[in-house]
């Protein structure tokens, strides 16, 4: 008897946790997205990983990284939120984005946590279900 309250407790515990931590990675992005939508490319820039940060060096360089490759992500219509998941060790936040003209987009964002929070490590645009090339 004892075990098995102890087992619910602990799956509460873990599932709590699972939450949060999804709300957290979901909030970075998020904020990502509204400093692009208000052209903070610098404030947009302390989203990224240190990683990408010595990658692309300023914000400047993000800024035009993000408008000429990731339209649909400075720019969105609508942003709906999939699935999240570990692979290999790291987690992996699927987004579908809506762009202006009405065309959907799958991106999946590599997460990294760090002292200062959640951070997004790379963006991969994925193949859409149904799309023509």
């Amino acid at each position: 008897m004892r075990t098995g309250l102890l087992a619910a407790v602990l799956t509460m515990i873990m599932a709590f946790g699972a939450q949060a931590q999804e709300a957290e990675i979901r909030g970075t992005i998020d904020s990502q997205i509204e400093a692009f939508k208000a052209d903070d490319f610098a404030g947009a820039f302390g989203f990224a990983s240190p990683a990408l940060q010595t990658i692309f060096r300023n914000p400047e360089n993000f800024q035009r990284m993000v408008t000429e490759g990731y339209p649909m992500v400075w720019r969105p219509g609508n942003v709906r939120y999939l699935d999240l998941r570990e692979i290999a060790g790291a987690y992996w936040q699927k987004v579908m984005i809506t762009d202006q003209e009405g065309r959907v987009h799958l991106l999946d964002y590599r997460m990294v946590e760090t002292e200062a929070g959640w951070r997004i490590s790379g963006v991969q645009l994925l193949e859409t279900p149904g799309a023509s090339v």
